[in-house]
């Protein structure tokens, strides 16, 4: 019971600071291009989630994006942007730092430590899994509960 109702007053929460506000944040995009964007970007704002591939055309990288997508509300519970980088010439300044090897899925925790580094799909229950073990997510979830 306890946790029935923890988990839905989380899920409420941002729905309430939302409508409070009005309007949703221009950037609010769950899923996008990484471009030239750089990891300190996100540092205790977001846990990015990066998606690397040689191509878009990758079969794991399509199903990783579609697993991300589909568990979007999970994710975004626990704060994670999804960055996606299919262009190696490119050279971004995110894939220059993390230094992929064709399909890669990578999650950098709020304080900027990379956490996980996967050379195939993982479903979004094992990526929340992983965010929630992590000090971070442990006190958000304890601040949480404490009302906090």
């Amino acid at each position: 019971m306890t946790r029935t109702l923890a988990f839905v007053f989380s899920a409420l929460f941002p729905l309430a600071a939302l409508a409070a506000d009005g309007s949703a944040p221009a950037d609010d995009e769950y899923v996008r291009p990484v471009g030239d964007s750089e990891l300190s970007e996100f540092l205790w704002v977001k846990r990015p989630i990066v998606v690397f591939a040689d191509t878009s055309a990758d079969p794991r990288f399509q199903q990783q994006i579609d697993m991300l997508i589909e568990g979007e509300a999970a994710m975004r519970d626990r704060d994670v942007i999804v960055l996606t980088d299919t262009d190696p010439s490119a050279r971004s300044p995110i894939r220059s730092q993390l230094r992929p090897r064709g399909f890669q899925m990578v999650f950098v925790d709020k304080d900027g430590v990379v956490k996980l580094r996967k050379p195939s799909p993982w479903s979004v229950r094992e990526i929340g899994r992983s965010i929630d073990k992590t000090p971070l997510r442990e006190r958000e979830i304890r601040d949480r509960r404490e009302g906090g």
